[in-house]
């Protein structure tokens, strides 16, 4: 398998990266510009740290995995970041709410419609291995009594949940349509349990929202 990166998508991977560990700064701090004087007053360097390394991380793995199955399906397969959308993830974080749809990564090439179904699951399976790596931080964190390292945990954990389940949903471009167009038990089997697990561990145990 020829994994490569051209110029262009290392650099919009990094922005991304980057613009998404600030808008996720700016939601957990509680948004506005009331947010924004905090982060400024208080330090950005922590919050900013804690949101690349969990939802920074979460998103360029998510589009990473998309990346090295399409190519191993011998597909021309490339990130490109939507800096429109990019903008908007930062406005609507300033307002107290996050949309973040910071791009995608595009593939030409004949595939099976099975082939199109793995290259769609890889992004939020990656998710959700993501949040068991989270997990233990999150436990070791608690035992150790670091109020970072279990925060850093938390976020991981929720928010990597949190994306596997959004990205699973069967609507417009998301992974769950192609998934679902691909095979109705395989959706079943991936986007239940991981919308069921984000429910549990974000609305009812309160895990790192």
């Amino acid at each position: 398998m020829n994994l490569r990166f051209s110029s262009h998508e290392l650099r919009d991977l990094t922005v991304a990266w980057v613009v998404l560990g600030v808008a996720f700064a700016i939601f957990f701090a509680g948004g506005g510009s009331r947010a924004v004087s905090m982060l400024l007053d208080q330090g950005v360097v922590g919050p900013l740290l804690v949101s690349l390394v969990t939802a920074g991380f979460g998103f360029l793995l998510h589009e990473l995995a998309h990346k090295v199955v399409a190519v191993r399906f011998d597909q021309i397969a490339e990130f490109r970041a939507d800096y429109g959308m990019l903008f908007l993830a930062v406005m609507s974080a300033l307002v107290g709410f996050l949309f973040a749809a910071p791009g995608a990564v595009h593939h030409r090439g004949r595939l099976t419609a099975r082939e199109h179904g793995l290259i769609a699951l890889a992004g939020p399976v990656t998710n959700g291995l993501l949040a068991l790596v989270f997990a233990p931080v999150y436990v070791a964190g608690l035992l150790a009594g670091s109020p970072l390292l279990s925060l850093l945990g938390a976020r991981g954990v929720a928010i990597n949940l949190f994306l596997a389940a959004f990205n699973l949903v069967p609507f417009g471009g998301l992974d769950g349509r192609t998934v679902l167009d691909w095979s109705k038990g395989v959706f079943a089997l991936t986007f239940l349990p991981a919308a069921a697990a984000a429910v549990f561990v974000v609305f009812v145990l309160g895990i790192g929202f």
